[in-house]
């Protein structure tokens, strides 16, 4: 831009200051899916500060995720302009090459990617939905859990809560205990699942990779049954063929997309006709710019796109585009969003409202002195 008016490329606000802690937060009772047992969940909050405001991200993980930020991302970022969070995210990914950017550098990227959003819409004065443009007000969402540890007692509570109590039209349980050795009792639980939320409400399943590819398909029959419509990584996310044969072969919608950190491998996913819905994780997959990518990547092939988990940072980023499936209610970060920070939403009638309290950027605060108690490391 040239002329009386312009305004210098360089001018703007400039990060300050970039800095991370984790906190852990044992779960309410063991907790395991077809792959996978866990009793503790992990958030790694990154604060990112200009000009006396300060932006606030996380990603779900591993602690070391902190060492990430402090000593591999932070000067990268300091002294850029924070109205420039995309320019930070290339910044940061170009930076980390040697480190390996898949798995917990990506969510280290993807929480100081967040942190930036939160910090240029802060600036602003602006929630972030407002920063991105909506394209709806409100972001449908499903109750997730079902943890292949509950007893039917407390299959059976939850589920009813999310239904009856909250008003969630929509259910997702996990199933292929064992790496998918207890199909008998999978199959006892989807149906018991089935009696708790009644016949009008949606019915998901979550197998975590946890199936053989014939196992899922010879299931899928009795998921039909039950009118289960969602179908998640029935086999393995790193078995496209499998997913694509699966999705080939079965009623339910077949979903994957949750470990996706890079274009690429979306790019791949789609390619292969792996699945009929996409889902990405801002926490993972490089933030708010990633996601967003991901949104657009999906949107070419004609596929909707459903946020994994962080509910809390999805809000905002469900609104803003226009093939949104729906934002996942996840039980785990549900408890932690709600016990470590300030401006939670609720979903009573099956959707958010991420704009509707006007605070700015994600309308966030860590609750400091809550929080302390669940510090991990440094």
């Amino acid at each position: 831009m040239t002329g009386p008016n312009a305004v210098p490329v360089d001018s703007g606000p400039r990060v300050s200051a970039v800095g991370a802690a984790a906190y852990t937060v044992p779960t309410d009772s063991p907790e395991a899916d077809g792959t996978l047992t866990w009793k503790e969940t992990t958030l790694v909050v990154v604060h990112a500060r200009s000009d006396g405001a300060t932006g606030l991200g996380y990603t779900y993980g591993a602690a070391a995720a902190t060492a990430v930020v402090e000593d591999l991302l932070a000067g990268v970022v300091t002294g850029l302009r924070a109205w420039d969070p995309p320019g930070a995210n290339e910044a940061m990914r170009r930076a980390v090459r040697n480190a390996g950017y898949p798995g917990l550098v990506a969510g280290a990227v993807s929480a100081v990617d967040i942190a930036l959003w939160d910090l240029k819409a802060r600036l602003l004065g602006l929630p972030l939905v407002d920063l991105l443009g909506a394209v709806t007000p409100d972001v449908p969402v499903y109750g997730s859990g079902g943890f292949t540890t509950y007893s039917a007692r407390q299959q059976d509570h939850q589920l009813r809560d999310w239904v009856e109590t909250l008003g969630i039209p929509r259910v997702k349980m996990k199933i292929g205990e064992s790496w998918g050795k207890e199909e008998r009792r999978d199959r006892t639980r989807i149906a018991a699942a089935r009696s708790s939320i009644g016949e009008a409400a949606e019915l998901y399943v979550d197998a975590n990779g946890a199936y053989t590819r014939k196992q899922a398909i010879r299931l899928a029959s009795f998921l039909g049954d039950e009118a289960v419509t969602w179908f998640e990584e029935p086999v393995s996310s790193d078995d496209l063929a499998g997913l694509a044969r699966v999705r080939a072969a079965v009623l339910p919608d077949v979903t994957a997309g949750e470990y996706g950190c890079a274009p690429a491998y979306f790019r791949a996913m789609v390619d292969a006709g792996a699945v009929d819905c996409l889902q990405a994780d801002a926490t993972r997959c490089g933030g708010v710019t990633g996601w967003l990518r991901a949104a657009a990547l999906a949107d070419a092939a004609g596929l909707q796109l459903s946020a994994h988990c962080a509910p809390h940072v999805h809000a905002h980023t469900a609104a803003a585009i226009p093939n949104l499936r729906h934002a996942e209610w996840f039980h785990d970060h549900v408890r932690v969003e709600q016990r470590l920070l300030d401006g939670v939403l609720s979903p009573v009638g099956g959707t958010v409202c991420p704009g509707g309290t006007g605070r700015p950027g994600l309308g966030l605060e860590l609750r400091e002195e809550s929080a302390e108690r669940y510090r991990v490391g440094p």
